[in-house]
């Protein structure tokens, strides 16, 4: 059961941050906020471990990645959403 604890604190990561922007940006748009962070966080995961070989799966190494992919996609999502 411990072996899966690294993907389950990543996910809730990701989903807290979401969360985190979301109450920032006084926005009420969790679903799409959620769907940036998952998406960005797959995408640190992947450099992480596919593209720099920075880290394994065994790893805790990886959820920081993983994290970072979220911020960065996060401030991305906001800074060129699109307003009315």
């Amino acid at each position: 059961m411990l072996e899966y604890a690294d993907i389950v604190i990543a996910i809730l990561g990701a989903f807290v941050l979401a969360w985190i922007a979301d109450l920032l940006t006084g926005r009420r748009g969790l679903f799409a906020a959620s769907l940036v962070a998952f998406t960005g966080a797959a995408c640190g995961w992947f450099l992480a471990v596919r593209v720099f070989g920075v880290s394994t799966m065994d790893e805790f190494r990886w959820v920081l990645w993983s994290g970072a992919g979220t911020v960065l996609g996060l401030i991305t999502y906001y800074l060129f959403r699109n307003t009315r």
